[in-house]
């Protein structure tokens, strides 16, 4: 499959998921309410510490069918693989949610701060989250194996329906059959059991034939060869799953399920940011992972630089232009001038720290396609013991704001000590070359541009014209962007010359 259509294929779908689910926020809050949207917002939040539970199974599953499709094992040993992987996320899926649904008494009454929902009716969609969450966690593996085969043109595609029957049809039924949580998760717990139906479907038909009578019973044995790999992923998920979500689990106990609605607002909006590096890297790691398998050192290398530059051009400005206008972006969206002005600080440094992160995640790329992953291992190690301590005190006593400087400020001495290391580890000499060449120039022209225009403009009080302004900005941004990348002005200078010279 071409990388380009998987790469463009993947924004695509995580462009609109995320957009459409950033626009119809203002109609849940309108139609559901303040505190009912808080327990949506604690929904997504438990979904994903259920990651938890995935002990790296499956990012080993997309690699395995990446190395599959380079020719470094065989159809037998793929099947095999999948039904052992089945067998665990069926079992953890049936505990897990169990527990969730054991325990929604105690969260309902003893740890969310309800001021005016009946106890009954959140304990009831606590209950319908935890079947929800099963089932999508389990769509993960097929996700996995899906994308493995680079499949990423038809998973983008489905994900855009998925994503436009949970967010937009909602709607509908908000308006004509009710608008109460129980109603609310009913109508995802379908859309749930048609995704994992649909995404089993398609996994089957594209595992590659066996010999007749080569049988797949569930064994152990598939699992033995990744297991190291696994876990080490496993580990890393964690990480990722503490550090990204301690703060909300800690201020879903701390503030009022309202006053959390408001902050997941603004982290929601901050997520945007994430978009950028997510569609990159589905399509990245496969591709990776068999320039490595085959020992193109060269390709590997080349399409790890450009993959740095096309992040960069786009994830640093989306992160600039939410940092320096958070205010009149909150108010463009929501139409409500208390919400801009209390979450507007949040979402400045939120944004900053995921516009850091986006980057400094390359390296986990390079480590994850030579299948060496004890120095992210040991980074993420270090890197946790100091964060969760420093991000529960902050969050402690400072509620919102000391949540996201912490963030902020993780991600920032993660990217100065660990990153280079990381490169000097595996390839000599370049991350001065990444660091300067590849995201210097960018990172400052686009500073300078987003400092100049919050000085220099004045934004109207109408809500579209503010929104066009904003567009506006932002397109002159990534232009700029544009112009302090060598990749991009190297690409768009050949196809000018191919074109008309």
């Amino acid at each position: 499959m071409s990388l380009k259509k998987n790469v463009l294929a993947n924004y695509a779908s995580q462009i609109y998921v995320t957009l459409i689910g950033i626009v119809m926020v203002p109609l849940y809050v309108k139609y559901m309410g303040a505190e009912a949207y808080g327990l949506v917002g604690f929904f997504a939040m438990l979904q994903a510490w259920f990651q938890l539970l995935d002990m790296g199974l499956t990012p080993t599953m997309a690699r395995e069918t990446a190395r599959f499709n380079g020719g470094a094992s065989d159809a037998l040993s793929l099947r095999r693989l999948l039904r052992a992987l089945e067998g665990i996320f069926i079992g953890i899926a049936v505990l897990g949610g169990a527990a969730m649904m054991s325990g929604s008494g105690a969260i309902a009454t003893g740890w969310l701060k309800v001021q005016q929902l009946p106890l009954a009716e959140v304990q009831h969609a606590i209950m319908l989250m935890a079947v929800i969450i099963a089932l999508r966690w389990v769509c993960g593996l097929y996700r996995g194996a899906i994308n493995g085969f680079e499949r990423l043109v038809w998973l983008s595609g489905f994900n855009i329906t998925i994503a436009t029957a949970r967010f937009v049809l909602v709607i509908p039924l908000f308006m004509y059959i009710g608008t109460s949580p129980t109603e609310f998760f009913s109508y995802q717990l379908v859309l749930a059991v048609v995704e994992l139906v649909v995404l089993v479907t398609k996994t089957y038909r594209l595992l590659p034939k066996t010999n007749a009578g080569q049988r797949t019973p569930w064994q152990w044995a598939p699992l033995r060869g990744v297991l190291k790999f696994s876990l080490t992923i496993a580990f890393t998920s964690s990480v990722w799953v503490l550090v990204t979500q301690t703060d909300k689990l800690v201020l879903s106990k701390l503030l009022p399920l309202a006053d959390y609605a408001y902050f997941t607002l603004a982290v929601l909006v901050a997520s945007g940011v994430m978009i950028i590096s997510g569609p990159i890297s589905g399509a990245l790691l496969p591709r990776l992972t068999r320039l490595a398998a085959v020992g193109d050192e060269a390709g590997l290398i080349r399409l790890y630089r450009n993959a740095t530059q096309l992040v960069g051009v786009i994830a640093i400005p989306a992160a600039l232009v939410l940092a320096f206008f958070a205010e009149q972006v909150l108010w463009a969206w929501t139409g409500d001038a208390a919400i801009a002005r209390s979450a507007a600080p949040v979402l400045t440094l939120y944004a900053l720290g995921n516009g850091i992160l986006a980057l400094g995640a390359f390296p986990y790329y390079l480590q994850f396609a030579k299948g060496d992953l004890k120095l992210h291992l040991i980074g993420n190690a270090l890197f946790v013991l100091l964060l969760i301590p420093s991000l529960v005190w902050a969050t402690w006593q400072y509620g919102v704001i000391g949540a996201g400087y912490a963030w902020l400020g993780a991600n920032s001495v993660y990217f100065l000590i660990w990153v280079p290391k990381v490169h000097r580890r595996f390839v000599k000499g370049l991350h001065t070359q990444w660091l300067l060449r590849d995201l210097g120039t960018t990172v400052f022209l686009t500073v300078a541009a987003a400092a100049l225009a919050h000085g220099l403009v004045t934004w109207p009080h109408e809500r579209a014209s503010l929104a066009m302004g904003i567009a506006f900005v932002s397109l002159v941004v990534v232009v700029i962007a544009a112009v302090g990348s060598s990749w991009v002005r190297a690409t768009i200078s050949g196809r000018w010359h191919a074109r008309f010279c």
